[in-house]
């Protein structure tokens, strides 16, 4: 037996290669924020910035002409209160940069974030009640911002905010309003993770007091990942995402095993910038190192993956099939 036959040459490899990523797999976050001509690099995110709508929608089109898959928009706004009012506003900044989106590029499809962390003044994901995260007086507001953002334009609301019965409440806020078309990607194993310090810089989301231990998932726990799964799924999920991915490839391919929704994984920005940031000093091939990653986390079992090198990958795959 010679196991190196089929490796000899790149044609061979190619010829027996069981994980092949395409670009369409990927989704590209974006940070949304108001105003024209706005472009607010993250130092925290390198190659990433907090665009306005018309410079949002000019890299958009570039990703989806490069075969992306689509986009995932978070808000960032200093228009905060107790309540995250901001975030289900009719001019809000997610609302204004998915007008734009689809106006410009019909057939984009486009995502966004359901979660108050970003528009309340405590930072948290959901309403405080004497200092602590209030579950199901959330699910009223979070219900209002998807149907807000479905009224926008949005193919794909997804909660992200982990509060129990959110996707139940999301799905029946948009079928009494007539949006029954739109689709519901839950954050369903999304856990309380030391990689999402980028992030929290680029969307301004970081609580004020506390952390988020409280509703997002205890780091050591997978049976508990795949409750959550099928807990959205009955409650009318239409896809399902673990985050992180790259650290949590067990929950991947556990969770692959659980359901037969589409499964999103979320290569957070932790996760991302330390491979930027290695490729910087030198120690890491940046392209090898970021395919291989992300070739990884499909190979565990996700069909999508949202990444922040999600145009750059597209490119590159294209280039090494060409």
């Amino acid at each position: 037996m010679r196991h190196r036959r089929l490796r000899r040459t790149e044609g061979l490899r190619r010829l027996v290669r069981e994980v092949v990523p395409r670009p369409s797999q990927f989704m590209l976050p974006f940070f949304a924020v108001a105003g024209s001509g706005v472009r607010q690099p993250v130092d925290a995110l390198p190659g990433v910035a907090r665009l306005s709508p018309d410079l949002l929608v000019e890299e958009a089109r570039a990703a989806h002409e490069a075969g992306v898959g689509g986009v995932l928009l978070f808000g960032v706004t200093d228009e905060k209160d107790p309540l995250g009012s901001s975030a289900h506003a009719d001019d809000g900044v997610v609302q204004q940069a998915v007008r734009a989106l689809r106006a410009e590029i019909p057939d984009l499809v486009i995502i966004t974030d359901v979660c108050l962390c970003a528009y309340t003044d405590h930072g948290h994901c959901g309403v405080l009640v004497d200092g602590e995260v209030a579950n199901d007086p959330s699910l009223e507001i979070l219900a209002r911002t998807a149907v807000s953002h479905a009224a926008a334009g949005a193919d794909i609301v997804a909660p992200s905010d982990m509060m129990d019965g959110r996707v139940g409440a999301i799905r029946a806020a948009l079928d009494a309003v007539g949006h029954g078309e739109t689709a519901i990607l839950s954050y369903a194993a999304k856990y309380a993770s030391a990689f999402y310090g980028p992030f929290r810089e680029a969307a301004g989301s970081a609580p004020g007091h506390g952390d988020r231990r409280g509703y997002q998932m205890d780091a050591p726990n997978l049976r508990e990942a795949v409750r959550e799964v099928l807990a959205d799924e009955a409650e009318g999920a239409d896809m399902v995402m673990v985050k992180p991915a790259a650290t949590y490839l067990d929950v991947v391919r556990e969770v692959r095993g659980a359901t037969r929704l589409p499964l999103a994984a979320y290569h957070v920005s932790g996760e991302y910038s330390m491979i930027k940031a290695a490729a910087e000093r030198g120690w890491l091939d940046e392209r090898s190192a970021m395919l291989e990653t992300l070739t990884a986390i499909i190979r565990a079992g996700a069909d999508i993956v949202i990444t922040y090198a999600a145009a750059d990958a597209a490119r590159w795959i294209t280039e090494e099939a060409s």
